[in-house]
């Protein structure tokens, strides 16, 4: 039976992760709210300090790893529950956790292969799909631009499904900067225009350390990540089809470097 007094939404500690689901107070607080059972696991398992876990009673099984690991766990009722979820239907399962903090510098890796940058991606669907498209292509970092998407709200963490957890991303980085370090890293930088050379043509250039630039959903790349970039490559489509989706563009692209470099 799962221990622990019931908490309602009036809580003082129900009331401040709720909070949490605003980005300022995310800011303010150095931490983010996990919505789910999964992504409650995820994190868990990951190694990140997770503050707190609040869980209906039918979530045992997570309650007894969050105790195991020292974490402290707070039993809520359905009222807390509906007063902490981003979603319609909420599993009864949140986990408040530090985001981590990072400069790009020193989280690439001495020798990185694939980096994935957000460039003014502002949809956080979109984001958190091309996060989790990213660590399932193997990237070593994913970077989002000042100005951009916040990572850790919760439609971008649950669109990831625990992929934050498994790659590394940096958050408010200028774009051109972004650039000079990854060019000082070794990597070149490929800008996704429609009026670039063929993806299937430059295999060669993604089979060499590649990063990644994807601009936002209505217009794309800002003239200024074009000028930042060392090539534009567009993938190809059929002659009636204007576009595709960021997240479908982006995975890809992701793979078509992952397949380069594993085959060289």
């Amino acid at each position: 039976m799962l221990r622990g007094a019931i908490s309602s939404p009036h809580n003082s500690r129900v009331a401040a992760a709720r909070k949490l689901r605003l980005r300022k107070e995310r800011r303010a607080a150095g931490a983010f709210l996990v919505e789910g059972a999964r992504g409650c696991g995820e994190a868990l398992a990951s190694g990140w300090h997770v503050r707190e876990l609040f869980v209906t009673r039918d979530h045992e099984a997570l309650a007894e790893f969050a105790r195991s690991s020292g974490v402290r766990v707070t039993v809520i009722d359905g009222r807390a529950a509906q007063a902490l979820a981003d979603t319609q239907h909420p599993q009864g399962a949140f986990a408040v956790v530090d985001i981590p903090v990072r400069d790009l510098a020193s989280t690439l890796p001495a020798a990185p292969r694939l980096v994935v940058v957000l460039a003014g991606v502002a949809d956080p669907g979109n984001a958190g799909t091309v996060i989790r498209t990213a660590a399932a292509a193997g990237a070593d970092t994913v970077i989002v631009t000042s100005g951009g998407v916040d990572p850790y709200g919760g439609k971008c963490a649950r669109a990831a499904a625990g992929a934050l957890f498994h790659v590394p991303v940096v958050t408010d980085v200028d774009l051109p900067t972004a650039c000079g370090t990854l060019r000082a890293a070794g990597m070149r930088v490929l800008a996704t225009s429609l009026d670039g050379d063929n993806l299937f043509d430059v295999e060669a250039t993604l089979a060499e350390p590649t990063t990644w630039l994807f601009g936002g959903e209505a217009h794309g790349l800002a003239a200024s990540a074009f000028e930042a970039a060392d090539m534009r490559v567009r993938v190809p489509m059929a002659a009636d089809v204007e576009s595709l989706n960021l997240a479908a563009a982006a995975a890809i692209c992701l793979y078509a470097s992952a397949r380069a470099q594993r085959t060289k």
